[in-house]
């Protein structure tokens, strides 16, 4: 049989019944051998697998088959791993992602153990891993400085960052938006309320990926930076849009998961090796997470660029508006979340409608504590009150937080940390914090001053981190809220004075001016 020694396509020996093989021989029936030397094989990641696998399956054939073909000898590549130069990470965060694989080079053939036969899958068109690759690894030579390089291999990354983007947004539009679609397992407003203008991001990137190829030059380098991102930058107000839709987006898949059929088909997809093992809402939140990257990778090359480069006026500006653009986008998402989350309460109480939650803009927090029953509550602290709820279900399998006791406003709080090891005993906390010991950990307690139905409240965190970030937030809450409260009152004052406060004020002066005539009198 003849085999053709190339990387991307490899020879199954498999015997198909009905076919002829014919082999190269000589006169002796020896099979002839080739005079040039034999090729030098690069492997890359995803192909070792493939390649172990088939010399095991050629193992288990050596009892049937004349050993009569040629050992692909592995030789060390030059960009292979070891001889790469360390990179930073990547410029898309992957949450959840954690992919380690072990890859050895092999120099000389060795002896593997029997493994029974397995029909070799079909390649994906999606790698498991990107390659990672700096600048560096696409030139030949240079004479640039050090401080040069670095900011080079930043710009490399901000593009390449771009087109890993893009890649990513193209596949779940064609593996899981449109199948999904097709094969009806979301209706069509369904997968328009998860994936939200996600669409529409691909072409923003695109421009912005053209514009930096553009920018490399002969040498494939990069000079004047600043002028380009500062003409693209405003695109990204149309993240607003998308990044507030993610709240209920992030609801409505969690809600849909519990269906057989799209369960299914999501475990499929993260199995696939298209997915390099990131489910569907890492997919979903790359965009966000490239929108935070772009302050960083800027404030990279502004510390690389020389005094006298080009770039040097125009970063500073390019900076200061990609701050200002994710400081209004994380506002809105903010806003958004917020209004989110107050249309999900349910209220056993009209008395429990306090005004400073419909007043609230925005959340500090919220996540789960424990009460002094050993209850789980879903605890939200609003810009101006305080919700203790419970989780549940409306009747179409939504989730809805059942508020819990009177809520509180942020401005009458009373925080009192409880320091690790404090006697559990005495009723407070009804053993539900200590499990049978004496001692309770992570636990703070909040009261309201002036409200008679509202009881303190003993709250557990899970660990440390989480209490010292809730007592972080609520002391942050209880300061900003006191302020405006006391803003509030004294422009109420300034514009609508109280008529009585004149006539005490006159008191005042004419009593200090009988005073100083009684003394010099």
């Amino acid at each position: 049989m003849e085999v053709e020694e190339t990387v991307e396509t490899r020879t199954s020996w498999s015997a198909v019944p009905g076919e002829t093989y014919s082999i190269l021989c000589d006169h002796a029936g020896k099979r002839k051998q080739d005079p040039a030397p034999e090729p030098v094989i690069r492997i890359t990641e995803d192909e070792e697998e493939d390649e172990e696998g088939e010399m095991m399956s050629d193992h288990m054939k050596e009892s049937e088959e004349p050993s009569n073909k040629r050992v692909k000898p592995v030789a060390k590549s030059n960009s292979l791993t070891g001889v790469i130069t360390p990179v930073k990470t990547p410029a898309l965060k992957r949450i959840g992602q954690s992919i380690s694989r072990s890859i050895s080079f092999r120099t000389e053939a060795r002896p593997l153990p029997p493994a029974p036969l397995r029909s070799r899958p079909k390649a994906s068109s999606f790698p498991r891993r990107r390659n990672s690759q700096c600048w560096s690894d696409t030139v030949e030579s240079h004479d640039l400085t050090a401080k040069e390089i670095k900011r080079q291999e930043v710009i490399y990354e901000l593009t390449q960052g771009e087109r890993q983007l893009i890649e990513d947004l193209s596949l779940v539009k064609k593996v899981y938006y449109e199948p999904m679609l097709k094969l009806d397992i979301m209706t069509e407003s369904e997968l328009g309320q998860i994936f939200g203008t996600l669409d529409s991001l691909i072409p923003l990137h695109e421009d912005l990926l053209s514009r930096l190829e553009r920018l490399r030059g002969s040498e494939k380098t990069v000079g004047e930076v600043g002028p380009t991102l500062m003409n693209w930058f405003p695109c990204l107000e149309a993240y607003v849009t998308y990044c507030c839709n993610q709240v209920g987006a992030k609801a409505l898949l969690d809600q849909k998961k519990h269906e057989k059929r799209v369960e299914h088909f999501l475990r499929l997809c993260q199995e696939s090796s298209f997915s390099r093992k990131l489910d569907l809402w890492n997919f979903l939140d790359l965009p966000r997470s490239r929108l935070v990257k772009y302050p960083l990778l800027l404030k990279e090359i502004q510390k690389c660029t020389p005094p006298e480069h080009p770039d040097e006026d125009t970063l500073p500006d390019a900076l200061e508006l990609i701050q200002s653009i994710v400081a209004e986008v994380n506002k809105k998402t903010g806003e958004a979340e917020c209004q989110f989350y107050r249309r999900g309460l349910g209220y056993l109480e009209e008395s429990q409608r306090l005004p400073e939650i419909q007043q609230s803009r925005f959340l500090y927090c919220h996540g789960e504590l424990k009460n002094n029953k050993g209850q789980r509550l879903h605890v939200f602290l609003f810009e101006l009150a305080l919700v203790l709820t419970r989780p549940g279900e409306d009747r179409e399998g939504g989730q809805v937080f059942n508020v819990y006791r009177q809520p509180l406003p942020n401005a009458l709080i009373n925080l009192e940390e409880i320091p690790d090891g404090e006697a559990g005993g005495g009723g407070t906390f009804r053993g539900a914090f200590t499990g049978g010991n004496d001692k309770v950990k992570n636990c703070f307690r909040v009261s309201s001053r002036g409200r008679s139905k509202a009881h303190p409240y003993s709250l557990q965190a899970n660990d440390s981190f989480s209490k010292q970030q809730w007592i972080t937030c609520l002391r942050q809450a209880i300061v900003q809220s006191r302020d405006r409260t006391s803003q509030t009152r004294q422009s109420q004052f300034s514009l609508h004075p109280d008529p009585a406060l004149y006539h005490i004020a006159e008191l005042s002066l004419s009593s200090d001016t009988d005073m100083a005539d009684h003394t010099s009198r």
